[in-house]
């Protein structure tokens, strides 16, 4: 069996979308029922951060990369490690985790272009939010994560 510290981390990126109210984009996934996230997916290689973000986006929600301003980036990359349980499971058992950049964009159309049915479907359905109640809807385990992202963003009071 693999030793966790001797995984990498799989490279991530991850798009917190916002509409003119402020509120977030949220999806519940559907292989997850009750478990909401942003749209995030890996990077591919030769890709870089931003390029996949917006990939990603399209991908999940068929937003296309001219329908938002991109208006900040995290400083760092991010990481969160994966329970114990779902190393083995998740990613062919190849990571412990993943470190991802994370994107704050503003979706600058109507949200009637969200439209989850596309090639591979990850959300059963999605909602806008305030940013303060993903923590009430997000798996344990990116709690943290989503703390430090919406913190760096400046959506969380406080």
């Amino acid at each position: 069996m693999t030793n966790r510290a001797d995984l990498p981390y799989r490279p991530c990126a991850g798009v917190c979308l916002l509409n003119a109210d402020g509120l977030v984009f949220a999806g519940q996934r559907i292989d997850t029922p009750g478990a909401w996230q942003m749209p995030q997916g890996g990077i591919d290689p030769g890709e870089d951060p931003r390029t996949a973000a917006l990939r990603e986006l399209e991908e999940e929600t068929s937003v296309p990369a001219n329908a938002v301003s991109v208006l900040n980036e995290t400083q760092h990359w991010l990481r969160y490690d994966l329970p114990e349980a779902l190393i083995g499971t998740l990613w062919k058992g190849r990571f412990r985790g993943q470190k991802q950049k994370w994107f704050l964009m503003r979706l600058e159309r109507p949200d009637t272009i969200v439209d989850l049915n596309v090639a591979h479907p990850e959300f059963a359905e999605w909602r806008w939010m305030r940013p303060e109640s993903l923590h009430e809807v997000i798996v344990p385990f990116k709690r943290d994560l989503y703390t430090q992202i919406l913190s760096e963003f400046g959506l969380l009071p406080g």
